[in-house]
């Protein structure tokens, strides 16, 4: 049976679902997250860091962000670097403190974000039935060698379609609750 292991698929499902969650939590939402300026990057010393080694982003309120920067020199670049980002944030620097308020999302907006967690997800599912594939060519493989008798080929053909339809479930439930969180006005 060289080739199967149900707790590696389900392992491998799992990464699938965990990736998408990374994906999602990136996904701008009507409430502040530490998580929003993480693809931010500063030029600091010489070179592009990301913003998280400059300084500690802080959630003091559901619509503010608040930047603490290490190094009082850093703290224009670090302002600077949130308005490029392309997140549509105006910084506001008082000092090594810099205040980033989340401005209110349009519905049209709201819509275009749902669609893009439904992107994600979709990926995440087509990565799942990829693993789910690649357990049944095994399982059809070890069979075909004799490795596997046709019963137990299906009794693990059968664990393989139940850990497919818990991970999509899954992935299912997650977008759900973002879109729900999206919406949320």
């Amino acid at each position: 049976m060289a080739g199967y292991d149900l707790a590696d698929l389900k392992t491998r499902m799992q990464k699938s679902v965990a990736s998408l969650r990374d994906e999602l939590s990136g996904l701008r939402t009507g409430r502040a997250s530490a998580s929003l300026l993480e693809p931010v990057t500063v030029d600091a010393y010489g070179s592009r860091m990301p913003l998280n080694q400059v300084a500690t982003v802080t959630v003091p309120e559901p619509r503010m962000l608040s930047v603490q920067v290490w190094d009082r020199s850093m703290a224009n670049a670090v302002e600077k670097a949130i308005r490029d980002s392309g997140l549509g944030l105006n910084p506001m620097s008082e000092g090594q403190v810099i205040r980033v308020p989340l401005p209110e999302l349009n519905e049209q907006r709201r819509k275009e974000l749902a669609k893009v967690a439904h992107n994600y997800a979709e990926a995440a599912r087509v990565a799942v039935r990829h693993i789910r594939r690649d357990g049944m060519d095994a399982l059809k493989k070890a069979e075909k060698d004799g490795d596997l008798s046709q019963d137990d080929a299906r009794t693990q053909s059968d664990l393989v379609q139940k850990a497919t339809d818990a991970a999509v479930a899954e992935i299912d439930q997650t977008v759900a609750a973002k879109e729900a969180e999206i919406m949320q006005v």
